[in-house]
């Protein structure tokens, strides 16, 4: 066991590398195992065909290349993602991005427009009101409904910022961008990235909720267990096809208690407050920022609209569970999932494509 901390924005950077050799059907291979502790999960790395050494190596890379993401779009502190926002609540004219951000603000705006505006990382005042911007959850309570007017009255959207080769500007000072819901997706697209460029043909990457896969585990798929909207029970296995993503949100343990009602982080723009309908959904997609992006919008859209939004994002598979806890989900993804759970309604919608 290796093991590596450092100072960071928010505690340490934990790097946990263990090594083993799997005895497969096609034969040995080296299989290495590595955590890293970022943007406050804990991110598993399995590299399959590389020895020690070189796994070492390569873990190394991605715990710095996730730290400096992390610190990078972080949505409070005094990295580039809080200069921005003072710039644009100041309702500063455009100014130069700081090239670590433009690349998500660029694919953010983009899925913002397909989903309608359901995902939408312009709502940090509504985040910051209801505390999820680094309290600990046992510190919350509700805003003041005033507070939550105010910031809902401001339509802030990824709409309102233009950008114009590398500048970019608001026309709406409430816009405060906090990339929560498509952060851990986009860094482990990075990270795939990063291995494919140093070489590497069969590995995975999973992270808070996220996994996305390249090549196979010893010419077999990569399978990504989801579970029950608790986190407890497995609910259900899906297989990964070469290069490709698996994101679940449920956001059941990222909130706080008041007054025995349980409040989450993840934010309906058009009320400002938690977004009900659903306690999870699976988004399966080539890429995890997508997917994590879309489990988002899907999760806000609620069973009313989850079926449009889907299909103006151009999604293949989804499955979602409501708060009755039935199991909707479109043709496709009943062909891809094993369910676990027993005794669970199944809705199968109109075919997505």
């Amino acid at each position: 066991m290796r093991l590596l901390a450092r100072p960071r924005l928010r505690g340490v950077i934990l790097v946990i590398l263990t090594l083993a050799v799997a005895i497969g059907c096609g034969g040995s291979d080296p299989v290495s195992r590595g955590k890293v502790r970022a943007f406050d999960t804990t991110i598993d790395i399995t590299l399959i065909g590389v020895d020690r050494q070189r796994a070492a190596e390569l873990t190394e890379i991605l715990k710095n290349d996730f730290e400096t993401m992390e610190q990078a779009w972080h949505a409070w502190g005094t990295g580039p993602v809080t200069y921005m926002n003072e710039l644009f609540n100041a309702g500063t004219d455009s100014f130069v991005a700081p090239p670590s951000v433009l690349p998500i603000l660029r694919l953010s705006q983009q899925l913002a427009l397909q989903s309608e505006g359901m995902f939408n990382p312009a709502i940090g005042h509504l985040v910051r009101a209801w505390g999820f911007q680094g309290r600990p959850g046992d510190c919350l309570r509700p805003p003041a409904q005033d507070v939550i007017d105010a910031a809902v009255d401001g339509h802030p959207s990824m709409q309102d910022i233009t950008i114009d080769g590398i500048r970019v500007s608001s026309r709406n000072q409430t816009v405060k961008l906090d990339f929560r819901h498509i952060q851990h997706g986009f860094a482990i697209d990075q990270a795939i990235a990063r291995l494919q460029e140093l070489g590497v043909h069969n590995a995975s990457i999973s992270g808070a909720g996220g996994l996305r896969a390249i090549g196979s585990r010893g010419g077999n798929a990569w399978s990504v267990p989801v579970r029950g909207p608790d986190g407890g029970a497995l609910l259900a296995t899906v297989q990964i096809k070469g290069n490709e993503a698996a994101f679940t949100l449920a956001p059941f343990h990222d909130g706080f208690t008041w007054e025995g009602k349980r409040y989450h982080d993840v934010i309906n723009p058009r009320t400002g407050y938690p977004a009900t309908g659903f306690t999870s959904v699976t988004v399966l997609h080539p890429n995890a920022s997508t997917a994590e992006a879309a489990a988002n919008a899907l999760f806000v859209a609620g069973p009313e609209d989850w079926f449009r939004i889907a299909k103006t994002m151009g999604l293949r598979y989804v499955m979602l569970t409501d708060d009755e806890g039935r199991l909707h989900m479109n043709p496709a993804m009943k062909d891809r999932i094993k369910l676990h759970a027993r005794n669970r309604e199944v809705i199968i919608s109109e075919p997505l494509t």
